[in-house]
């Protein structure tokens, strides 16, 4: 039955697909389809907003139409089936994007290196340190698997290019998550790390920034994140020039 009611409106425009407002409806009515944010069903919707305010565009607001009622019922049915659906197919994050599946990488075995292309030996190749994908913050979601009981990496992008034996020096054995806090969402980053600190059971975390005062926000979005988790852990702090010299080392 509808009726004049309160839900969510969607302007296609303004919607980048980013997908960061679906974990913030705890109905599960938002879902990225063809790279845009879509309402599942009308009576999954409560009309209440909680996702407004992850929509880094404007493109959510909530109007009044004719709508089915909300259904508590449904909501229930329909996230059992979609938790039941999780556990059969590898997890992804909510954008849609082909490049963020999930994926944990295996390093290369020693027949794999054996037959590793004599170009690639010519130059020194040993394949890449990376374990997993995606890297970017706010690609890598709190549940990814490679988070469970990780060494975590917090790089800021400009360090990969500065350091030059950044796999080697900083990489190897963590798990790593990449972004810049000068251009980047500094609360959403905080809400993301500190689900991951609360529930990944991480075994230590290192923050890599570049000296230039701007990428020192990371520090203070890591420490926000810990404050918010109510997780003691203990982080170290480097530091590099951007020549890619270490210029210092903290624990806080």
């Amino acid at each position: 039955m509808k009726n004049v009611r309160k839900i969510i409106e969607i302007n296609d425009e303004l919607c980048n697909g980013c997908g960061q407002c679906v974990p913030d409806c705890a109905e599960g009515s938002l879902r990225i389809i063809d790279g845009k944010a879509r309402l599942v069903a009308d009576k999954l919707c409560d009309g209440l907003g909680a996702c407004l305010g992850s929509c880094p565009t404007g493109a959510l607001k909530i109007i009044e139409r004719d709508a089915e009622e909300f259904d508590e019922v449904a909501v229930e049915a329909y996230l059992a089936t979609e938790k039941k659906k999780a556990t059969l197919a590898p997890p992804a994050m909510e954008c849609g994007c082909a490049s963020s599946h999930i994926q944990t990488l295996k390093p290369l075995s020693p027949c794999q290196s054996a037959n590793m292309p004599a170009m690639h030996k010519a130059v020194g190749s040993q394949g890449s340190a990376l374990s997993h994908w995606p890297i970017q913050i706010r690609l890598v979601p709190a549940h990814a698997p490679f988070l469970q009981n990780a060494h975590l990496l917090v790089a800021a992008d400009c360090t990969a290019i500065a350091a030059r034996n950044f796999q080697e020096r900083y990489l190897e054995g963590k798990a790593v998550m990449m972004g810049c806090p000068k251009f980047d969402d500094a609360e959403a980053y905080i809400k993301r790390f500190a689900e991951v600190i609360s529930t990944c059971n991480l075994q230590s975390l290192t923050v890599l920034i570049m000296e230039v005062p701007c990428c020192s926000a990371m520090n203070v979005i890591v420490k926000k994140a810990r404050d918010l988790s109510g997780v003691t852990l203990p982080i170290e702090q480097i530091t590099i020039s951007v020549r890619g010299e270490e210029l210092s080392r903290t624990s806080w």
